[in-house]
């Protein structure tokens, strides 16, 4: 099988050659947002097209808001239609994107298109994390009409996406907890964030495009609402949820990508037995529950070293268990 036949495998409960990660399966389009919003890796303020502020410090894994009172888009949440300044959609240069579409092989892979910043995480980088979580408790009709612009803009981009690369997926990052807890009560993104996230939902796949949704994060208690929602792939399940317990609860009908630990793994002093009983672990946990694509949750051990042992004991071990478990 190639790897678009094996990941279809796996979704619809059939044999697949092995068992691994969904990611390999997919080949990713530029995006020109994310090209024109790149930040440097100098350690210096960038703005991006929403006036968010970025450091890219040397060394470090990628870019990061750097919201302070002074330099916050969102000073005043009662204020906020004076001082949001939604890009424009309309003057994007999408040769490298169509470019870079029409390049894959749609018989072996997927097309896939990395689609940042979704309702949660852009509304903290506009005004800082802290003054966001305040204002979902505090001020939720005004955090609401906020985010029902953001929403309508993020429509009209994956509208835009479809047209222009026809893409397979529509790869949406949005991490709406920690390691240890949901940001947001359930009951508050259930109010605010469930409704609009529906709306891109229905978007995408109105689009003809699978939604895929990374969350590298507890997203336990909102898992039945992410059916619900309509998200086919939920991306970067890390295994401080129990997932088990979440492939029971959702029968089946969210498919994952994770359950690999990969801060355990990805440690100085730690033995190859380890991380390979680590990777063994995941694979004999989570593949009886169907439906499910071991990996580490952001893609690799930053470490070369670990990463290599991880990925030489996933092809090995994935292959062996899909010969020893025929579905």
């Amino acid at each position: 099988m190639n790897p678009r036949e094996n990941a279809l495998a796996i979704l619809n409960r059939q044999q697949p050659d092995h068992y691994g990660d969904f990611m390999p399966a997919m080949k990713m389009v530029f995006d020109p947002v994310l090209m024109g919003d790149a930040c440097p890796r100098d350690g210096l303020d960038h703005p991006d097209s929403w006036g968010t502020v970025y450091r890219f410090p040397p060394g470090a894994p990628g870019a990061h808001p750097h919201v302070t009172a002074e330099n916050a888009v969102i000073k005043d949440i009662e204020k906020w239609e004076e001082q949001l300044k939604v890009p424009d959609l309309d003057h994007l240069d999408w040769t490298a994107a169509e470019k870079s579409a029409s390049e894959v092989d749609r018989s072996q892979y997927f097309c896939g298109f990395m689609f940042g910043g979704g309702l949660f995480e852009r509304s903290h980088h506009l005004m800082g994390m802290e003054n966001a979580l305040v204002a979902y408790m505090e001020y939720p009709d005004e955090m609401s009409a906020m985010l029902r612009e953001i929403c309508e803009y993020k429509k009209k981009y994956i509208r835009l996406v479809s047209e222009h690369c026809h893409t397979d997926i529509i790869f949406y990052h949005d991490d709406w907890g920690s390691k240890q807890n949901l940001f947001l009560p359930p009951r508050v993104w259930r109010a605010i964030i469930k409704p609009l996230q529906q709306e891109i939902s229905d978007t995408i796949h109105d689009c003809g495009m699978i939604y895929m949704h990374h969350a590298d994060c507890i997203c336990q208690p909102i898992v039945t609402d992410m059916v619900e929602i309509g998200i086919d792939i939920w991306q970067g399940v890390i295994a401080q949820n129990d997932i088990v317990e979440i492939q029971r609860i959702t029968e089946g009908k969210l498919a994952m990508v994770g359950g690999i630990d990969g801060p355990k793994i990805d440690i100085e002093n730690i033995t190859e037995e380890e991380i390979r009983a680590e990777i063994r672990r995941a694979y004999d946990t989570y593949l009886p529950g169907g439906r499910f694509f071991p990996g580490i949750p952001n893609g690799r051990c930053f470490r070369d070293w670990n990463n290599s042992i991880a990925m030489d004991e996933a092809r090995k071990y994935g292959i062996e268990y899909a010969r020893k478990h025929p579905v």
